[in-house]
C-alpha cells in the first residue's frame, strides 16, 4: 500500500535540470517506482537511474511494466481504462516487501504539464499523501536552449497538443502556439503561411537536436530530422513554438 506519494519533476533528461528539493526528495525516498516502457526505450530508464545515482539515493527500486493503451477504444475510454491498469501496477509493485516510507516516481518535466501522474494517483485506493515537486518543463528546455522568450509583450501564449491542432487548427486569439505530444509532425499544414517556428527533440539530453526558420522553408528539414532521429533512438520527445508574429 502507498500511504506517501512523492511525484519528482526531473526536467527532460539532465541531472543539473533537477531542482536542489527534487534531488533530496529522491535521496530521502524509501522506494522509488521505475516504469519500464518496452522495447527500445531503456535509455529512458537508464536517464531516470542516473539521476538518482547523482542524488545519492539508497533508495529501493522496483521496476513495474508499463501497459500499453488499447487502440481499439475510444480515445478517452482508452486513456482512462490505460490510467486505471498504471494505478493498478504501482500498487503491485510498491507491495513487493518494500520498506516503510515515501514511495516516489520521477516524471519527465513537471506532474503539472501534459503529465498524467497527478490524474493516476487520484485512482489509488485508499488515496496516499500526494506531494509534488515541480521540475523543469520541455517548454522551459526549448525557449532556453533557442534562446528566445516565450510570449510577445504583453501576449497571451497558448499550450496546446499536436491531436488538437490538427483536429481544430490555429486556436482563434493569440500569435504563439507552444505544441505537445505531437506524433506527427501537425506542424506541416502551415507551410504556406508566414509563421516561425521553433522545434527541438530530447531537450536537455546529450542526443538535443534543434532547428529553427520560417515554417515555409524549415517544415521539410524538421520532418526528415525528427524520422531519422526516431529510427536511430526508437523513439523520440519533440516541443516546439509556433509564432504568427514573425
Amino acid at each position: 500500500m502507498i500511504d506517501t506519494l512523492w511525484l519528482i519533476g526531473i526536467g527532460t533528461g539532465s541531472p543539473a535540470h533537477v531542482t536542489g528539493e527534487g534531488m533530496a526528495a529522491i535521496r530521502d525516498a524509501s522506494v522509488i517506482l521505475m516504469p519500464h516502457k518496452g522495447q527500445g526505450k531503456d535509455d529512458l530508464a537508464e536517464l531516470r537511474h542516473r539521476i538518482i545515482k547523482a542524488s545519492g539515493s539508497e533508495a529501493v527500486i522496483v521496476p513495474f511494466d508499463y501497459p500499453l493503451r488499447d487502440e481499439t477504444l475510444p480515445y478517452l475510454e482508452r486513456v482512462e481504462s490505460w490510467h486505471d491498469e498504471i494505478a493498478k501496477r504501482w500498487h503491485a509493485a510498491s507491495d513487493k516487501n518494500t520498506p516503510p516510507g515515501p514511495v516516489a516516481l520521477l516524471v519527465w518535466g513537471d506532474p503539472s504539464l501534459y503529465d498524467s501522474t497527478l490524474r493516476i494517483a487520484q485512482r489509488l485506493v485508499p488515496k496516499p499523501e500526494i506531494r509534488v515537486f515541480p521540475g523543469i518543463t520541455s517548454i522551459q528546455a526549448l525557449t532556453a536552449a533557442h534562446a528566445i522568450p516565450l510570449n510577445d509583450i504583453n501576449g497571451p501564449i497558448h499550450i496546446t497538443t499536436g491531436r488538437r491542432l490538427r483536429d481544430e487548427g490555429w486556436p482563434e486569439g493569440v500569435e504563439r502556439v507552444v505544441v505537445m505530444l505531437d506524433g506527427e509532425a501537425g506542424f506541416q499544414q502551415f507551410q504556406s503561411e508566414d509563421m516561425m517556428i521553433w522545434w527541438g527533440a530530447y531537450l536537455g539530453m546529450q542526443e538535443q537536436i534543434l532547428d529553427r526558420g520560417h515554417i515555409s522553408e524549415a517544415a521539410e528539414r524538421i520532418v526528415a530530422t525528427r524520422e531519422e532521429a526516431r529510427a536511430r533512438h526508437g523513439w523520440i520527445m519533440d516541443t516546439y513554438l509556433l509564432s504568427r508574429n514573425a
